[in-house]
């Protein structure tokens, strides 16, 4: 695991699930862990429980969809840090969202989804860039593998990732004078609790037709998240890594 030692790593998104596995890696990597999360029994849980683990770990309440919100967060993150080094912007709507078709999903929900999904990530980004050290440093964002096979009866979650793709080649080149990194994970199918709703079927899909074929946790992605935020990745930018076990290639 690379080492994360005196740097300050904020993860959206941590309560639970895939970003509270991030969370959890980074801590382990050394790092000061800011946990940035909507449901705040959860994300004050995620804390505590690194805290008592020996971890420097915090929490404060995000929703992603608030500009207000998000801008609280960074002067929280500035007030009690003053820099940040690496930000992994884990945070969706991804839940219940899936199997209408395209023609079934109603408006609301569209919109809600790239509201969270994609202005989100970008009001983060906004937000906590100006919070980076003159030396830079590293921001992953969470897309989607789903993207890059078009996943069939989830068109707005699919549309929203494939925009995290773009917006992050974007931010490469914008950011890049400054030396922050900005890439992208492609997660397949994880096994976590927002992932319990999809059906057999899909699940089937993914860990049959991998390259290789098993069921995917959150530990299958946690190293590559932390890699991209550390200085071992200190010339990867505007990238997006698949980390799904071969079900599509890049």
């Amino acid at each position: 695991m690379p080492d994360l030692s005196g740097k300050t790593v904020v993860v959206t998104g941590a309560g639970r699930g895939l970003g509270r596995a991030f969370a959890e890696a980074c801590c382990a990597a050394g790092a000061r862990v800011a946990i940035g999360e909507l449901v705040e029994d959860l994300g004050r849980a995620a804390a505590e429980a690194l805290t008592a683990d020996g971890h420097d770990a915090a929490f404060h309440p995000l929703d992603i969809g608030e500009p207000e919100s998000v801008e609280t967060f960074a002067g929280w993150l500035e007030q009690r840090y003053g820099t940040v080094d690496g930000l992994i912007n884990n945070a969706a709507v991804a839940t219940g969202i899936g199997g209408k078709t395209y023609a079934e999903i109603d408006i609301e929900t569209f919109d809600q989804v790239m509201r969270v999904n994609i202005r989100g990530p970008w009001l983060v980004v906004k937000a906590l860039a100006p919070l980076f050290p003159e030396g830079g440093g590293g921001i992953v964002n969470l897309a989607s593998d789903t993207a890059l096979w078009g996943a069939p009866r989830l068109l707005h979650y699919v549309a929203s990732k494939g925009a995290v793709i773009s917006m992050t080649r974007s931010l490469a080149r914008e950011l890049g004078p400054r030396n922050i990194r900005v890439n992208a994970l492609a997660p397949g199918l994880v096994r976590v609790e927002a992932t319990e709703y999809v059906p057999k079927e899909r699940h089937d899909l993914y860990e049959t037709g991998r390259a290789i074929s098993r069921a995917q946790f959150p530990e299958d992605v946690t190293g590559a998240a932390v890699w991209l935020v550390s200085d071992a990745a200190g010339f990867v930018t505007g990238q997006l890594l698949p980390v799904n076990g071969g079900f599509v290639f890049n």
